[in-house]
């Protein structure tokens, strides 16, 4: 007998990005959207193009990226928004409209009639240009049932292909969600999609009781990235599927951790260490880092093989650990370095090892991280010394020895704090060859304790617009600060120098 196919609907790009602190640029959308197509998932909901030109561009390239997967836009039921989806080229829009009497009341303020009304004039304006509609009645699961049927009715009436049932502020129960699509299930004829929060941890339950009551779409995020607690985790969601319910999907599973990682990294929303499927340990048996391999634990420990998702059972790194076992952790987490990289990587590693730090699978990825993330082309600046004097009655001054060409300068700057004088040292010797200034700054302390490996994630601009981020990784918040900065410098210049 052959499985029932539940469809994949992925909103990373659009409901993942309204996470607090997240703003993805156009390359990194489409680098995000290149992945999850090599995923496997169904639809990409590329972006809400009516937000800004940004977005318009960035899901416009998307759609026509050439992927397997359908690519959607999101639109209000407004016929501007619509237009805006339509410049975009994509073959797939998603409207809504919002239908619970205190949205109608307070978000729109509209009347049944008018709300009906508009969401049928979406859906025929979109079928008039031939392209697939989805339609989402927002807040439906505190919306009057009755009226709920009335409006679900119009649409499919109107051409909708998909309807989708939003829990939009996460109060159902898997009981009740259930009910509710497999109530819509018996009167529509449409296809159901269920888009779950999860302001009660309960988003994955609800969006796979939603199949159970007969939805054959699931709106889904990796990571479960999305508004206030977020959506239902791709990752979830799909395992589930495919080993709970034996239901089948599009999805590549063992593509999933590296799609994670790659999620976290351009989003820079790190994953809990306990979140399944995809955390640091959800297939670690023991704490800590081993120096000579692991004991693998059996399978009767394990739900499922970690290889189903592109994982292994544990990791090795350390003082004594050999390039090779490093490698091999980096390549499970979707790290490919070079044979210079990784010998830098590992030097990094030994030389934590030897202060006696615990070197954690997130202190790895992150020397990783700013090692990889270095310009591929020879370092046009290079740091050659730094120091710092700071203290409470001293004015924080950093002198700063780059070589640049071969030739050395040195520069000295004070700040209001080490990293501030650091910086504008290193860029009142380096403003002839790159004007940067820098436009965000953030820094991480990945593991407790004072001697954490601190990442700093830098985004500098140069005066003729070119944008980098760059990123460094020390135990020292002034040496990662100064290694971000170098590096984004060198990537500007490089940027420049293909140029001309």
């Amino acid at each position: 007998m052959e499985l029932e196919y539940i469809r994949i609907f992925d909103t990373t790009l659009r409901d993942g990005e309204q996470t607090p602190g997240v703003s993805l640029t156009p390359e990194e959308k489409m680098e995000i959207a290149l992945q999850l197509d090599k995923l496997g998932v169904d639809v990409i909901e590329a972006g809400f193009p009516s937000t800004s030109k940004g977005e318009m561009k960035a899901v416009k390239e998307i759609a026509n990226a050439g992927l397997k997967a359908q690519v959607c836009a999101l639109a209000r039921a407004l016929r501007n928004d619509i237009d805006a989806a339509l410049q975009c080229d994509v073959k797939y829009i998603h409207t809504f409209i919002s239908t619970s009497e205190v949205q109608m009341k307070y978000a729109l303020n509209m009347t049944p009639e008018q709300v009906i009304e508009a969401a049928v004039d979406s859906v025929q304006y979109i079928k008039d240009h031939g392209i697939i509609c989805e339609f989402s009645p927002m807040d439906a699961t505190r919306t009057d049932i009755e009226f709920l049927k009335a409006v679900c009715k119009a649409v499919e009436e109107a051409g909708a292909d998909y309807i989708n049932i939003p829990d939009t502020v996460g109060i159902m129960t898997p009981k009740s969600m259930e009910q509710l699509i497999r109530e819509l299930n018996g009167v529509l004829r449409v296809p159901l999609s269920v888009h779950c929060h999860n302001d009660f941890g309960l988003a994955v339950a609800n969006s796979l009781a939603g199949v159970e009551g007969g939805a054959t779409q699931i709106h889904v995020t990796v990571n479960g990235l999305g508004e206030r607690a977020g959506n239902a985790a791709l990752e979830e969601v799909v395992l589930s599927l495919h080993l709970l319910y034996n239901k089948k999907t599009g999805v590549n599973t063992r593509l999933i951790y590296e799609t994670s990682k790659m999620v976290s990294r351009l989003t820079g929303v790190v994953i809990q260490p306990n979140k399944a499927v995809v955390g640091e340990n959800a297939f670690a048996h023991e704490s800590g880092i081993h120096t000579k391999g692991v004991v693998v634990k059996p399978l009767t420990f394990e739900p499922f093989s970690p290889d189903l998702v592109g994982r292994r059972r544990k990791l090795i790194a350390g003082k004594h650990a050999g390039r090779h076992g490093i490698k091999a952790e980096l390549e499970e987490a979707g790290f490919h370095p070079t044979e210079e990289q990784l010998r830098e990587i590992v030097a990094r590693v030994k030389e934590l090892g030897d202060k006696g730090k615990t070197v954690t699978d997130a202190d790895l990825f992150a020397i990783a991280r700013a090692v990889m993330g270095k310009t591929s082309e020879e370092k046009i600046v290079e740091l050659s010394d730094l120091a710092v004097v700071t203290g409470i009655r001293v004015i924080p001054t950093a002198s700063v020895k780059l070589v640049i060409d071969g030739k050395e300068y040195v520069a000295a700057e004070t700040g209001v704090g080490p990293v501030d004088a650091a910086i504008k040292a290193i860029q009142k010797i380096t403003d002839s060859l790159a004007n940067v200034r820098l436009t965000e700054y953030r820094l991480e302390a990945l593991t407790g304790g004072s001697d954490a490996v601190a990442e700093v994630i830098i985004k500098v601009e140069d005066k003729d617009g070119n944008v980098v981020s760059a990123r460094g990784a020390r135990e020292d918040i002034v040496m990662a600060s100064v290694e971000a900065m170098i590096n984004g410098i060198n990537k500007i210049l490089s940027k420049k120098f293909k140029k001309m």
